[in-house]
């Protein structure tokens, strides 16, 4: 069984060769700090996030894209590789133990920080370990020609890194990566309600807001929620409502990042490319393309026509699972 990993800071995703994309689950560890002993992995964690005692942590392992706790990493990756790999037949198990591991990570990571990535996958069973830049793999699952001589551009938003990049004869010719995506965005909120309404929310409450109202444009009509938190003055459970036009207005910053780091590789982009890319326009994958209006801030601001993918979440797990070989 040979199978493709997203590896992101927010999820993990598994792609099985001949299945398709078999587990989708946060990239959230549970850990008793006294033991060492890891608790739950994935959703039961994330669950976890801000309410466990003082003897248990819930770890993000993964931080701007690339591995910041190695040991819980290698602990996360043995148990999804585990789970995928427990339906086998007992003749495959046999015949063929350990995987052949295809990983994404973003396009302009270290040397150091891509070994640190092999080595936790090898260490959690993978039999060889195969690296591929999540723009091209963002590219090959929404379906984009990355062989032909014509250019395509694809701008793929995580939960860590922002990459962006221009394709072409299968390889990337201009790229930027940013460690600006839907962590940050979910902190500019946290900082907002904080300095706006001294109201202290959590990583869930931030991401909850940015879903359900967060926007990068004016929108049609604009949405209100009420939000629960503690009272930073007296340190009481507190109920506020805010708006979309708050939560833009809280976005406008790292928002601005992706929006500088899409034209300055528009102005490195060789100039026949550069036709290509305003007849086919852009395309945007990964959890951050589901910001309302992002696609079309993007369009105003550079001219070029943007896109959101049909599946913006899954894109890079469908092209790493493509472009396994072996």
């Amino acid at each position: 069984m040979d199978i493709g990993i997203d590896l992101g800071t927010a999820n993990v995703l598994v792609h099985v060769k001949g299945k398709g994309i078999v587990l989708r689950e946060p990239s959230v560890v549970a850990k008793d700090m006294n033991t060492g002993r890891v608790l739950a992995v994935g959703e039961e964690a994330r669950l976890m996030l801000g309410k466990t005692p003082a003897h248990i942590q819930a770890i993000r392992p993964l931080r701007d894209g690339v591995i910041a706790d190695f040991e819980v990493t290698e602990a996360m990756l043995s148990y999804f590789i585990k789970k995928v790999m427990k339906d086998r037949s007992w003749w495959s198990a046999l015949i063929k133990p350990k995987p052949h591991v295809v990983i994404c990570v973003p396009a302009e990571i270290t040397s150091v920080e891509e070994r640190a990535v092999k080595d936790a996958a090898k260490l959690a069973g993978a039999r060889s370990v195969e690296i591929i830049e999540e723009p091209m793999a963002a590219a090959v699952g929404a379906g984009l020609p990355i062989d032909g001589p014509s250019g395509s551009m694809v701008i793929d938003i995580g939960g860590g890194t922002t990459d962006v990049a221009v394709i072409s004869l299968g390889g990337i010719v201009v790229s930027q990566s940013i460690r600006v995506a839907g962590n940050k965005l979910d902190e500019a909120i946290i900082r907002y309600i904080r300095k706006v309404y001294n109201l202290q929310i959590g990583e869930r409450t931030a991401e909850d807001i940015k879903i359900k109202i967060g926007s990068a444009n004016k929108i049609e009509q604009e949405l209100a929620m009420e939000i629960r938190g503690r009272d930073l003055i007296n340190g009481l459970p507190k109920t506020v409502k805010i708006t979309s036009e708050e939560i833009r207005e809280a976005l406008s910053e790292p928002v601005g990042q992706i929006v500088d780091a899409v034209k300055a590789v528009l102005e490195k982009t060789p100039p026949e490319l550069a036709a290509d890319i305003i007849d086919r326009g852009m395309i945007l994958t990964g959890g951050g393309a589901m910001l309302r209006g992002l696609d079309r801030l993007l369009s105003e601001i550079t001219g070029v026509p943007a896109t959101v993918a049909d599946d913006p979440l899954s894109c890079v797990a469908i092209g790493t699972g493509m472009r396994i070989r072996i």
